[in-house]
């Protein structure tokens, strides 16, 4: 269903690119900066050893020791199974993805929250953990599942798999809420979207190809 690809990607898009555009405006960022504040200390006011435990064995699997091979192994399937434009989708999507985490990362330079539970590097906006988490698993689901009922409910298991990973980076203070929200929001547009387009291209090549196959065989 392109249309309706198409539209979800672009609605994706554009509440990503509004909040990256809020974020850079310092009224605004002061605005948003109070709710992160107020999200940060009831973070803090209900944390407990096993949410807190649960967090970290997130922060684990959000690292590059984790997800390289996770990213590799997909890639490496699609290959053997010589599904190029799947392929090409998921690569696609994870070089976009971590070429924009460095970049955003040194264009907004923002402050991380104090006392973070685990170590963190860099600046805070966007969440890197949350951008690698949301693409990979939304990435994956796109390269590995044919379109139907089973693509939709391992879809919704991956976002919320990348909405906690979001939660978990903003409840161990290593992100402010919004740096979580926009990493969940551009992961998963960069997935969705680059899926998009390698689908589009790949839908003009075979209807030139069966054009010029057409001109070729027609007589005269």
């Amino acid at each position: 269903m392109p249309r309706r690809d198409v539209a979800v990607v672009v609605g994706l898009a554009g509440l990503t690119t509004l909040l990256f555009v809020l974020v850079a405006i310092p009224s605004t960022l002061a605005r948003i900066q109070r709710v992160d504040d107020s999200f940060l200390r009831q973070m803090v006011s209900i944390r407990s050893g096993p949410l807190t435990a649960a967090a970290k064995v997130l922060n684990f699997l959000g690292l590059v020791y984790v997800t390289l091979p996770v990213r590799l192994a997909v890639a490496g399937f699609l290959a053997l199974r010589r599904r190029w434009w799947h392929f090409s989708a998921f690569v696609g999507a994870m070089v976009l993805s971590e070429a924009l985490i460095g970049t955003l990362k040194g264009v907004y330079d923002r402050a991380r929250p104090p006392a973070s539970l685990v170590h963190t590097s860099g600046g805070s906006f966007p969440s890197g953990h949350a951008v690698a988490a949301s693409v990979t698993v939304v990435a994956a689901v796109i390269a590995l599942l044919p379109e139907g009922p089973k693509r939709y409910v391992w879809g919704a298991g991956a976002t919320a798999f990348a909405l906690l990973m979001g939660l978990s980076r903003a409840s161990l203070a290593a992100h402010w809420l919004s740096d979580a929200v926009a990493g969940v929001l551009l992961g998963t547009t960069v997935a969705l979207g680059t899926a998009v387009v390698v689908h589009v291209i790949r839908e003009r090549r075979a209807a030139h190809a069966i054009l010029a196959h057409a001109s070729t065989a027609s007589p005269g």
